[in-house]
């Protein structure tokens, strides 16, 4: 499997998220929530990725978390492949309030992913 990700993983749809938001599962894994929802006709998993503004009100704070949860989950989705042949759509939130450490997010992703 691949440890890009590509274009065609990025979840986009205005649709899948709303569906998301009233349909989909939610876990959490301090300091991070995953809403997941199981999409039918899919070819590959779909990943979205959020950081309130309300907790960091600098861009540059909420990007640079966005990039460790995307570089942590480009890691760790090869766990998802493994387990079953099930495409979903994933949305990750990261509800501390504090600066993470990669660490912290990694660990957390990995144990989200396990749980789906």
């Amino acid at each position: 499997m691949s440890q890009k990700f590509g274009k065609n993983e990025k979840l986009k749809s205005r649709k899948v998220i709303e569906r998301l938001f009233s349909e989909g599962k939610s876990i959490k894994k301090f300091p991070v929530r995953l809403l997941y929802l199981e999409l039918d006709a899919a070819e590959y998993h779909q990943a979205a990725f959020a950081v309130p503004k309300r907790n960091f009100k600098l861009a540059v704070s909420r990007n640079r978390i966005k990039r460790q949860l995307r570089e942590a989950y480009r890691l760790e989705k090869n766990v998802l492949e493994s387990q079953s042949g099930k495409k979903f759509a994933l949305l990750f939130m990261y509800i501390s309030k504090e600066k993470p450490q990669y660490a912290h997010i990694s660990s957390s992703i990995k144990a989200l992913l396990k749980t789906i």
